[in-house]
Parts: structure tokens; sequence; C-alpha cells
């Protein structure tokens, strides 16, 4: 496909694209900037509609955490639908991060959404980091702030969070379980001293070829070294967090050096995910799942992952940069805390408001959970669907499909393999709404 893309500077963007598209598809689309109500400047989204005017019922709400995302309309509206993508206040800054806020830019998407004319039913889009800011909404929009208040919470959302208009249904796009799950899987254990990024414990080292590191391609590591692998990852987080929790108790108190907030980073806090380095470690489902192949057919067996391992990661973990988390110990405890006894099977999903796990179990409305296949979230995403309270609930996975839904060409075997993942992606997803709301 030819594309063409112009953007125009002010109030609003034009995007034509040019070329063969789906039949459901209009040719062209335009993406204006709006201004929604209620929320700081930093908040910023563009309403994507076919140029033609008319559109399907069903309107898309899109949004990440902290990724730039105002460009995910377009595919929608050239299926005939409309689309308003969001960035959040916190966008493209980590550490100003106030995760559970997040929520409020949401409604105000919502709000503006149900607005325009012609829409009859909202749906959410996560895609990775969406996904638990999607769930968390509905969460708290189906159940009130008591959903993400009590004692168990690392961080309390406020009372004032009420009168959230739900979702008519959510789709979760290669979402993940929660940036907290992703942060304790993350960081390497073998720290022995947080101000002492150099000093580690070899015995847990991911990177010595004596636990099972391989320089050259896919690492494999023994269950020994998984189970204190992966119990050490979740000694390191709760150390981490009964540190910053001191240390906002001594700011209530007054005797901190700061009344705010302060500066936490976590050293060697990337880059040493056990599941990347050995693709044999959440390999795919237990149970068999559906499954969409190259040519758009659909089976039903065990999802299992094609994603290759990626053994360049020693580069970036030891490193300041790529692998320091920079974050505040506030911006720590909203987004990326969890309390766990076990980085894999031993997390306390609830004690974070960041935790797409946790937040399906809250929510009613339909709900379609897709996974990639040459990605790392296939069990994962696994768990979610098995959790959701929703009676109206769909797993399937895109076979051959990197996280953002393109085909992993280094995983295929012969060429094109997976050379339909985007179309198959956008297929299914249109299908379902199509099939629920009308």
């Amino acid at each position: 496909m030819i594309g063409r893309c112009r953007v125009l500077l002010g109030l609003f963007i034009l995007l034509s694209v040019l070329g063969s598209t789906p039949a459901s598809a209009q040719s062209n689309t335009e993406g204006r900037y709006v201004t929604l109500p209620g929320v700081p400047g930093a908040t910023k989204a563009v309403l994507w509609t076919p140029s033609s005017g008319n559109y399907h019922p069903a309107a898309i709400l899109a949004i990440h955490r902290t990724s730039n995302f105002l460009t995910c309309g377009d595919e929608w509206a050239r299926r005939g639908f409309i689309a308003l993508c969001i960035n959040p206040r916190f966008d493209n800054n980590e550490a100003a991060v106030r995760w559970e806020e997040i929520a409020l830019d949401i409604s105000a998407g919502m709000t503006y959404l149900r607005r325009q004319p012609g829409v009859g039913y909202v749906i959410m889009q996560g895609f990775s980091g969406g996904g638990p800011s999607t769930t968390f909404y509905q969460a708290v929009a189906e159940n009130g702030p008591g959903y993400c208040q009590g004692p168990d919470k690392l961080v309390q959302c406020p009372d004032r969070f009420t009168g959230f208009a739900p979702a008519d249904g959510i789709m979760l796009r290669d979402a993940h379980p929660g940036n907290p799950i992703n942060g304790i899987r993350s960081i390497n254990p073998a720290v022995l001293d947080e101000s002492q990024p150099d000093l580690i414990d070899p015995t847990l080292d991911p990177f010595d070829p004596a636990n099972g590191y391989n320089p050259e391609g896919a690492s494999s590591y023994s269950s020994e070294f998984k189970t204190r692998y992966f119990r050490a990852q979740a000694d390191r987080m709760n150390r981490l967090i009964d540190d910053a929790l001191d240390r906002t108790r001594r700011m209530t108190e007054g005797t901190y050096r700061y009344p705010d907030d302060d500066v936490f980073p976590v050293v060697r806090g990337e880059g040493a995910r056990l599941m990347q380095l050995d693709p044999s470690i959440h390999r795919g489902t237990l149970q068999p799942r559906k499954v969409v192949l190259n040519d758009g057919s659909i089976v039903t067996r065990i999802a299992e992952s094609v994603r290759l391992g990626d053994p360049t990661l020693v580069r970036s973990n030891s490193r300041f940069d790529g692998g320091t988390r920079l974050l505040t110990i506030r911006s720590f405890l909203s987004a990326n805390a969890t309390r766990a006894t076990d980085s894999m099977d031993g997390i306390d999903w609830c004690s974070t408001n960041n935790s797409t796990v946790c937040a399906v179990q809250s929510i009613s409305v339909p709900l379609l959970v897709m996974t990639m296949g040459a990605h790392y979230f296939i069990r994962d995403g696994e768990m979610i669907y098995e959790k959701a309270a929703s009676q109206d609930k769909d797993y399937v996975m895109i076979e051959g499909a990197v996280h953002g839904g393109e085909p992993c060409v280094p995983c295929e075997t012969s060429p094109g393999q997976y050379s339909n993942t985007v179309k198959n992606r956008l297929d299914y997803m249109e299908q379902w709404i199509r099939a629920r709301f009308s």
C-alpha cells in the first residue's frame, strides 16, 4: 500500500491514505486535534473519522499509559469506525506518572465520544500498557472508588473517582498483565546493594553461562535456577517497596528531606526478564485456544510463541542508559510496584491498581483478549482471560505477530510465513465488534 500523510499544524491533522484497502474500508481518513473537557493541557487527543462522514455506531477509544498514541485511529477510520486516540497527561514522562489519574483522561474521552452524533457504543482498545489503563478505568466505572481503595493497596485512589461512564466493551490487544508485573520480572535480582549496581551475586546472575546464559542465542536455565531467580526478584521488589513506603511515611511526618516526592532510580531494573532470554518460559497457553493462521483461518490448539531468545540484553542491563529505571517514589509505588513471593506465580495481583489481571475480575462487559504469537504475553493473556468475570469473553492469538502486530520476519522458517499478521489482527477485531454492537 502506498501512503501519504499530511499533518496540518494548529487545530487539526489530515491524513490521506491511497491504495488498496479492505472492502469495508474508507480510502481516506481525517484526524483532528480535539480538546477534552476538564483535563490538563498535557492530555492530547485526536479524533479520527472516515472522510465520507459515515461511520459505525461503535466508536473506539484508545489510550496507552505514557506512549504517543495519536495516530492509532487511522486504521479504524479506514474500516468505517470513529476513533479517539488519547495521549494521557503523563505521555513520555515515566517519572511524573501518577498512574491512577489516567482514568480521569479516559473519563473525559468517554464523555467526548458519547456526545458525538451517531455514536451508540464506546469500545475501549487497550494495547500493551493500555490494557491495565482501560481495565482499571472500567473496574472503577462499574464498581466505584472502593475498587481501588483498601489496606492491601500500595496506593489509594481518591473518593472523587465517581461518575465514570463505563465502556460497552473492551479489546485487549497484546495487553500486558500490569506495569508492576513487567517491572518485577525485568529487575535483576542479583543486585546486592542498590547503591552499587556493579556488585552482584554470581549465583543469581542471568548473564553467567554457568547459570544457563547463551551469548549466541536462546538461553536455557535449570528449574532450580528459575525457582531461585523468580523468588529473588520478588524479594528485591519487596525491599524496594518497603524503602519507598518508609520514605512516604517520613514525608507525611515531616521528617524527610522533601515534603512531596524524591528520585527513586531502580538500577539494573530493565533487561533481566528471563523469558526474553529463555523462550521456553511462558512459551504458550496451558489450554487449547483459538489461533489465527496466516491465511486467516482459525484453529484451536495450544497457542505457542515463536519468539527468539535475545542475548543482547546483557549489554543494556548493566548500563545506566537502558538498564536503570528513572522514577520517583510516587511513580514507583503508583505504576511500577507490586507485592509478590515469586515473580511468575506468586504475584499479589491486587496489591497494585496497575494490574489487568486484578481489574478484569471486577468488570462485566464483553471482553476480547488478543495476544501476539511472536511475543511473551501469551500465557499472561490466557490468565487475563481465565480471571475475567465477563460472561462474553474471547481469547485469540495472531500467529507470528510481534508485540506491535507486525510479522516477526526473523521467526519465519519460510519467506512470508507470517506476512498477514496486521490484516488478520484488524479483521478479527472488526468482526468481533460488528458481531456485538450494531
